[in-house]
């Protein structure tokens, strides 16, 4: 399994639109064919700290993530409300299998 966790650091005037923007980009990832988690996590401290949970079947199916239209449509919205590069960290699920 490719996993992804991607950091992002929004703007503290940005959090609500950037949490609308995210549900739409899940509730659609996570009908992707190649999709096997799409989570969406933030800091309970830190209100603009989030970290999003991707895991997909394969590298290919990651890939294909980034050329969907909800995903382009996200990244296109969200990145104004950034308060640092989004930062994507590669691993390898092993489990569950």
């Amino acid at each position: 399994m490719h996993v992804t966790l991607v950091h992002v650091q929004v703007k503290p005037e940005h959090v609500a639109e950037f949490i609308v923007a995210t549900r739409r980009n899940h509730e659609a990832s996570i009908r992707e064919p190649g999709n096997r988690r799409f989570d969406v996590l933030q800091d309970p401290v830190e209100p603009g700290r989030f970290v999003l949970y991707e895991a997909y079947a394969s590298p290919a199916d990651a890939a294909a993530h980034k050329q969907t239209p909800h995903y382009v449509a996200w990244r296109d919205a969200v990145a104004p409300w950034m308060a640092a590069p989004r930062r994507g960290e590669p691993l390898t699920g092993l489990l569950p299998e």
